[in-house]
């Protein structure tokens, strides 16, 4: 069977009638070579999507917290008040990742847990909650990935003008203090900002996650604010100890023209420099891709003198979050950002095997394609992949289990482009998936299941692994592709 059938079953969801022993597929998979000796297995969660807890032990509310109460701006008007109750069984979901062979386990501290309002005095109940959850980790063997933000900016702080407003870099880099020094000790190897294209474009460009706002002219200042603070974020990490490895968590993603004319894809490439390297590419360099005008860029960003040591930070490896694509087509005017003039929709690939139960494309070779772009811009620097998956809504059987094929055949497919772009010389070093828990998704609400663990959101949010989660930790266990 060739590479590409292996693909299109995979990603179809008809591996079934294929793995048997003997089958084609079976034999061409034992054919798949082992991942590098020592590869890094994970999964990864976030703070608002699994914690719960809201309103416990000094938390205050987040931007999250605010925009999932507001009516219409979440489907089904869910919240992340409980979530999976992370906050109270996160020793169960140790023990799960521990029964899964998962070698990492990235998570998020939540801003205003551990500094209530975004500014002052750490909250010693919330620090106290995040070392229960390292130290358990590192009883398990499991290597803890903190990210130190991922999208749950205290309420108070958009008050004050949120991620537009420069001061927050300064209030980061306090937070950022804050954990350095509490956890340090234990913790080798952290994350910075998680997507920071989506969290400014979805909040302050487009208004489709919190806090909601449709404002281009904020949303640029944001992307600079963002930059700054990952640029003090790392600073301040290695002041407290320099051995310490940092990077961050950057969404990638495959841009494509809607026709073939040249207009179209110019106007790809421009969307291309804006998702993808308007984030890395500056913090790697110090400089902004051309992109805004010339003229008026400096004040379109806010930008200061001085600014490009702030934003510079030598990385010591890159975070890579793939799932989909974009189509993308010339629009004068569009976005609203000067100089962009795009129209860009999400989740679609023109070679795409299938589709999402959330109708993002199914687009496995992408998953070579990104990897191979962003080695252009990120050079030898490690690469861990922070977050891959899919959704696969299947709900148990009478049985109690959970047989999601899609998911199964996603992460198949997606794991035999990425065992060949390793082979063809990308660094990555790992591969978190996302998730291990079905949990809040954002503006989705509880209608979409990322997890290789399902939970059961009626009862007390009990958990049950899924065949994928199973088929997960056999593939760990082998270190390739079964």
């Amino acid at each position: 069977m060739k590479r590409r059938e292996i693909l299109q079953y995979g990603a179809l969801g008809g591996y079934l009638a294929l793995t048997g022993p003997g089958t084609a597929l079976a034999e061409a998979l034992q054919q798949q070579p082992a991942f590098p000796k020592g590869f890094l297995w994970g999964s990864a969660t976030a703070a608002y999507q699994v914690e719960g807890a809201a309103a416990e032990d000094g938390r205050t509310p987040s931007i999250w917290d605010t925009f999932s109460h507001t009516p219409g701006k979440v489907r089904n008007g869910d919240t992340g008040d409980v979530a999976d109750d992370s906050y109270h069984k996160y020793a169960t979901d140790i023990a799960l990742a521990k029964d899964l062979g998962l070698k990492s386990f990235r998570f998020s501290f939540s801003w205003s847990r551990v500094q209530p309002n975004g500014k002052g005095a750490a909250n010693p109940k919330g620090l106290d909650f995040y070392k229960r959850l390292v130290d358990g980790l590192l009883e398990a063997g499991i290597r803890p990935l903190p990210t130190l933000y991922h999208w749950d900016l205290p309420q108070a702080l958009e008050d004050d003008g949120g991620w537009p407003n420069r001061d927050i870099a300064d209030r980061f880099t306090d937070y950022t203090r804050i954990l350095g020094e509490s956890f340090a000790d234990r913790i080798e190897t952290w994350g910075i900002l998680n997507e920071v294209k989506t969290f400014t474009q979805a909040g302050y460009l487009d208004g489709g996650h919190a806090p909601g706002r449709r404002e281009p002219l904020a949303f640029l200042k944001s992307t600079h604010t963002a930059n700054i603070a990952v640029g003090n974020a790392f600073r301040t990490l290695k002041a407290i100890n320099p051995k310490l490895q940092i990077g961050g968590a950057y969404d990638c993603a495959n841009c494509w023209p809607a026709t073939d004319s040249q207009a179209d894809h110019d106007a790809a490439k421009r969307w291309d420099t804006m998702i993808n390297l308007w984030y890395l590419q500056t913090t790697l360099t110090g400089q902004y891709p051309a992109l805004l005008p010339a003229d008026r860029q400096a004040e379109l960003l806010g930008w200061q003198p001085g600014d490009e040591k702030l934003i510079k930070a030598p990385l010591d490896f890159v975070g890579i979050n793939y799932y989909s694509g974009w189509k993308v087509s010339h629009q004068p005017g569009g976005m609203g950002v000067p100089g962009l003039d795009v129209a860009a929709s999400w989740g679609w690939s023109p070679q795409a095997t299938g589709l999402a139960d959330n109708g993002w494309s199914i687009d496995p070779k992408g998953f070579y394609d990104i990897l191979k772009r962003m080695q252009k811009v990120t050079g030898s620097l490690p690469i861990e992949i922070t977050e891959n998956g899919t959704a696969d809504n299947t709900p148990p059987d009478a049985a109690g289990r959970i047989h999601d094929a899609k998911r199964l055949a996603y992460l198949r497919a997606h794991f035999i482009e990425l065992r060949r772009a390793i082979a063809d010389g990308v660094p990555v070093r790992a591969y978190h998936l996302w998730s291990l828990l079905d949990n809040f998704e954002w503006a989705d609400g509880y209608s979409n299941r990322f997890g290789v663990v399902w939970v059961d959101f009626d009862k007390e949010q009990r958990r049950t692994i899924k065949d994928s989660g199973k088929w997960y930790a056999e593939v760990i266990r082998q270190n390739r592709v079964v």
